[in-house]
């Protein structure tokens, strides 16, 4: 796991956050729960404490997305 990392349990089972800060702050949503590969959901740089909305939704529905395709 990375050193810096939180799961992303509003988005869904297996997702997480990776937060990196170099010039700035940015994070790395993924999920790695299925066999076939690593998908990143969004990467964003964050410019407030609080992530956006509009962020989770998009994470959320590439998820959703995902784990459709799947079946």
């Amino acid at each position: 796991m990375p050193a810096d990392w939180k799961p992303m349990l509003n988005v869904g089972a297996g997702a997480y956050e990776i937060r990196f800060h170099v010039l700035g702050e940015w994070r790395v949503i993924y999920v790695a729960k299925f066999a076939d590969a690593v998908y990143v959901l969004h990467a964003f740089q964050k410019k407030t404490q609080q992530t956006r909305k509009e962020d989770i939704e998009l994470v959320a529905t590439r998820y959703k997305q995902l784990k459709e395709s799947a079946k």
